[in-house]
């Protein structure tokens, strides 16, 4: 059976931790800053942790 290939667009948003989780970059910091809080750009420049039911169909697509 041939190998799975790797879905080329997830590998460029999605990161594997050494524990399995998947980790993403949050959405709503690429344009309109000035009009959002600091407090806000700084908490959504931080990555978030997928919850497993979408962990799942990432790994799939990362061939993990």
């Amino acid at each position: 059976m041939p190998k799975q290939k790797t879905h080329s667009g997830a590998k460029k948003r999605f990161k594997v931790t050494g524990s399995g989780k998947i980790r993403k970059q949050q959405a709503g910091m690429r344009h309109n800053l000035e009009v959002k809080s600091s407090v806000q750009t700084r908490r959504l420049n931080k990555d978030k942790v997928l919850a497993p039911a979408d962990a799942k169909t990432i790994k799939k697509l990362l061939a993990r």
